[in-house]
């Protein structure tokens, strides 16, 4: 019987919300107080994260603030998960909401007309 959800994908939402709680209640860091953290992929070897952000507003600086303390977080994450190896943690801005938002716009802006 197969599973219905592989362990990348158990092992990125775990980190996502342990990402989400050490950033919100651990990090003293004003650039990075409106994130919200979309997504994680996690390589097969669990070796690599690629984290995606949105952020509140249009301050572009909490990618620049999340990856100086990525090795802070990757400490903090390594000691809640139970895992061989804490895997490195990439930050990257997650268009697709904007996009949906844009989509969004332009159906109502069709249903107008």
């Amino acid at each position: 019987m197969p599973r219905e959800f592989s362990r990348t994908l158990r092992v990125s939402e775990l980190i996502r919300r342990e990402l989400s709680d050490i950033i919100s209640t651990r990090l003293n860091d004003p650039r990075v107080s409106l994130v919200s953290i979309t997504a994680v992929e996690v390589s097969k070897d669990m070796k690599h994260a690629k984290v995606f952000i949105t952020q509140l507003g249009d301050d572009c600086r909490a990618l620049e603030a999340l990856s100086h303390a990525s090795r802070y977080l990757r400490r903090e994450l390594s000691s809640r998960l139970t895992m061989k190896v804490s895997p490195s943690l990439s930050f990257a801005y997650d268009h697709s909401v904007e996009r949906g938002m844009a989509l969004s716009k332009l159906i109502e802006e069709a249903n107008k007309r």
